[in-house]
């Protein structure tokens, strides 16, 4: 057993949850089935303790240059109460972690990490802010993240806030975050997430956090809200094409085998960790051209393939699945690979081999599942 509890962990107790390690913290896989709860957020709501996640605030005059230079997005071009999506690189181009940041104003943003990097993403942002007249922040230790996911999330979060805030969650974008009183506290929502649904995410200190999880399954019995665990998260994530990191995303890989080339601003005019790399690694066509490539894989048969095993092509290994399970919405197994650029053409007929034997396997296009808007 770990010894990384959330603040949520006696929650998860009550409740019934089967717990596994996951980044150094004990998490709740399940709580009763793992289809059931992945079955609730693509139909109604599904509750989700995040709370492993990592929180960095980093302000100060020089916030928007730093994170520039730290990054390998131009976080310099997020407006103020949007988000962005990007990755932390070595200078080999390596990737340390994907991370959302947040502009919370000029001069501040919240800047995200995963679970087991997040100690790590906040040295490397306090070692990286040397020369620039900013303050990098961790929070993690005493902030809970909580998400609803599903199509009924907005109206679960609108019985939790007072009338006259209701236009800042119904008008909230994609990828933005607004301050909104909840249980007559002021907090961080952000509408984001990791499943492919529409949903939200927030942001509440430690000792605040149990009631506000209550509250949110109280309020949203009548709209089918179910507390969900890791399980289900990772076929959510899965089915909509969102890779992990430790299995489609690693430092010894790079964003655009990845297929995250659009994530990295090699025409920003600063500098940044990674950045002769990267260029150097596109101009070769490592990833685009030649290497391999991350694709989508749909089975023909029952069976799923797994972490790790092999893709072949005439019998001759030419990749490695990084995550795959049965798809519960589609009906059919899916898994996401890493396969050579020659074959990873949508519509490539390829085989995994499951445990001695092949089974057949089609390129198709990600992600696999899309919400219908």
């Amino acid at each position: 057993m770990t010894e990384n509890h959330t603040a949520l962990y006696g929650e998860h107790q009550k409740a019934g949850a089967s717990f596994t390690d996951f980044g150094g913290w004990q998490m709740p896989l399940k709580y009763s089935s793992e289809l059931a709860e992945h079955h609730a957020v693509r139909k109604a709501a599904g509750l989700f303790d995040l709370s492993h996640m990592g929180e960095v605030w980093v302000s100060g005059p020089d916030a928007a240059a730093f994170l520039d230079y730290a990054l390998a997005g131009k976080l310099s071009a997020v407006a103020v109460g949007k988000a962005k999506y990007s990755l932390i690189c070595n200078a080999d181009g390596g990737i340390i972690d994907d991370l959302i940041s947040y502009r919370r104003s000029d001069e501040k943003y919240l800047v995200v990490p995963n679970a087991g990097n997040a100690a790590t993403v906040a040295g490397l942002l306090a070692e990286r802010a040397a020369g620039f007249d900013v303050q990098v922040e961790d929070v993690s230790a005493q902030t809970s993240l909580i998400a609803v996911q599903g199509p009924n999330a907005e109206a679960i979060l609108l019985t939790l806030v007072p009338a006259e805030q209701h236009s800042l969650v119904t008008e909230l974008k994609y990828y933005a975050a607004v301050e909104v009183t909840i249980n007559g506290q002021e907090l961080l929502l952000a509408r984001t997430g990791y499943t492919g649904e529409d949903g939200f995410e927030i942001y509440v200190p430690n000792e605040d956090a149990a009631t506000l999880w209550q509250a949110l399954l109280a309020n949203g019995q009548d709209q089918g809200l179910i507390p969900a665990g890791l399980a289900s998260r990772d076929s959510l994530r899965l089915e909509a094409g969102m890779p992990l990191y430790g299995n489609e995303l690693s430092v010894t890989g790079h964003a655009y085998s990845a297929g995250l080339g659009p994530v990295v601003s090699l025409a920003k005019e600063s500098d940044f960790v990674g950045k002769a790399a990267l260029a150097a690694i596109k101009e070769a066509g490592d990833g685009v051209s030649t290497g391999r490539r991350l694709v989508g894989l749909k089975g023909a048969g029952r069976r799923a393939a797994r972490g790790h095993y092999p893709v072949l092509k005439d019998g001759v290994t030419i990749g490695e699945v990084t995550s795959g399970q049965p798809s519960p919405t589609l009906g059919y197994p899916v898994a996401m690979a890493y396969v050579d650029v020659a074959h990873s053409e949508i519509g490539t007929q390829l085989d995994v081999d499951l445990r001695g034997k092949a089974e057949p396997f089609e390129v198709v296009a990600l992600p696999f599942y899309k919400r219908q808007k």
